[in-house]
């Protein structure tokens, strides 16, 4: 039976010693007990261990757990979420740490791509981005950090929705600093990071932080490629070879946006409906692979451009987007500018209006990166500025820097010798120690 008290730790069922484990939707450890809605926010509600592998099959050797904990939706219902919580093997639970909180990008509705069931050892999860991903989240934990992966999509994986990843991302954080086993504490210093669907997650976490969870010690938040303005994402990608990524969005919003399910079940074709379907089930890569260079204008009784300039549709976009509201924490911020996916004039605008919020934002952009290539090229940057974050360093204002390539530099070249030696430790499956100090307390805490 699974202790509800926070700090007590489950032992993985005798069905994981299988290493199949079961998908959410299907795991009596997703079902939260009954009357958790009077919880607090971040309170956990169940805990266990459990086994990682990289794609499910090379098992990882790092200390790994799962809780649920009580969150919210977009309506601000209370909603039960699960985070991924890991250390690094061995690591002495009474060691000042800091904690990253790290958005995968999820990027689909099926729960196959929950980090919750893509990590474990075992998972079917083929197409699913969270598993290359762990690749990087390794070098936080061989830094000696703590680390938290929300599922931000939630239970019924609202992809591209508002606002709910970043309520689901910050209790998160909470359960986290609660866990025991972590050795965490209310004045930890928590770094958020994330990349396109991760990034945009990130963003909505820092977002709603300041009115949200106030209380958290955020240090600053590496965003990249973040999305920005989903309504110039679809425009541009319908009918290219990414077109099953923004299917996914029409798939996952239908549930929560009125307008756009009565389009979707009043004015797409037989087709049409198919093709959403299809996009509901794919993973990230399957649905680049199986629904690329689709236009939904042959699925629609009338023009594309007439659907979406409904004043209901144009109100959905314009919640969608993102910065409205102003991060306190400092922001790096890092672009492709010739970004295949997400155009680099989308992400200036985010960054214009943080800045006009008043935001404290570094943004790099770099030119001979695209899409996929920047995520790992930008990562030993990325884990240097959150670095000097959690050890207190002041953030110096270079605006925005475009770069020829974000790799270009002896710290760089640096950075991605040591990523290839995390790479090779999780692919033979080789312990993820500790082996740097993990500056979490170096500088004074924040001031009450």
């Amino acid at each position: 039976m699974t202790a509800n008290v926070i700090g007590t730790v489950d032992p993985e069922p005798a069905s994981a010693a299988d290493h199949k484990p079961l998908l959410p939707s299907q795991d009596p450890f997703h079902r939260p007990p009954k009357g958790f809605g009077a919880k607090m926010p971040g309170t956990i509600l169940r805990s266990r261990k459990i086994d990682l592998a990289l794609f499910g099959i090379v098992p990882q050797q790092v200390s790994a757990w799962q809780l649920l904990y009580r969150s919210c939706d977009l309506h601000g219902a209370p909603e039960a979420a699960v985070t991924t919580v890991l250390l690094p093997i061995g690591a002495e639970p009474d060691e000042d740490r800091p904690l990253l909180a790290f958005q995968t990008a999820i990027d689909a509705v099926t729960e196959k791509c929950s980090p919750s069931y893509a990590l474990r050892h075992g998972a079917d999860a083929l197409g699913s981005v969270t598993q290359l991903e762990w690749l990087l989240v390794a070098n936080a934990l061989r830094r000696g950090w703590a680390v938290t992966i929300a599922d931000h999509e939630g239970p019924h994986g609202n992809f591209g929705a508002p606002r709910e990843p970043g309520y689901r991302t910050l209790d998160g954080i909470r359960a986290a600093l609660r866990f025991a086993p972590l050795g965490l504490g209310a004045d930890t210093r928590v770094a958020v990071w994330g990349y396109s669907g991760g990034g945009m997650a990130s963003s909505w976490a820092v977002e709603m932080a300041p009115t949200y969870a106030p209380e958290l010690d955020i240090v600053g938040a590496v965003l990249g490629a973040p999305v920005g303005d989903p309504r110039q994402v679809f425009d541009r990608l319908n009918g290219t070879p990414y077109a099953g990524l923004p299917a996914i969005v029409i798939a996952a919003l239908r549930r929560l946006y009125p307008a756009l399910a009565a389009v979707i079940d009043n004015e797409l074709t037989p087709e049409g409906h198919r093709f959403v379907v299809r996009a509901e089930n794919a993973t990230p890569l399957g649905a680049i692979l199986g629904l690329a260079n689709k236009k939904v204008d042959d699925f629609l009784s009338r023009p594309l451009t007439e659907v979406l300039d409904t004043p209901q549709l144009r109100a959905m976009f314009d919640d969608l987007r993102l910065g409205n509201t102003t991060p306190t924490c400092p922001l790096l911020v890092v672009q492709p500018v010739h970004d295949q996916i997400i155009h680099a004039d989308g992400i200036d605008g985010q960054v214009a209006r943080y800045r006009r919020g008043g935001a404290v934002v570094t943004y790099v952009r770099d030119r001979l990166s695209e899409h996929f290539s920047l995520l790992p090229l930008s990562t030993p940057i990325s884990l240097d500025w959150l670095a000097e974050r959690f050890a207190g360093q002041p953030v110096s204002d270079d605006g925005d820097t475009t770069v020829w390539s974000v790799a270009a530099s002896p710290a760089g070249v640096r950075g991605l010798l040591s990523m290839a030696v995390t790479a090779a430790k999780v692919a033979l499956g080789r312990p993820l120690r500790q082996e740097q100090a993990p500056a979490a307390r170096i500088a004074p805490a924040r001031a009450a």
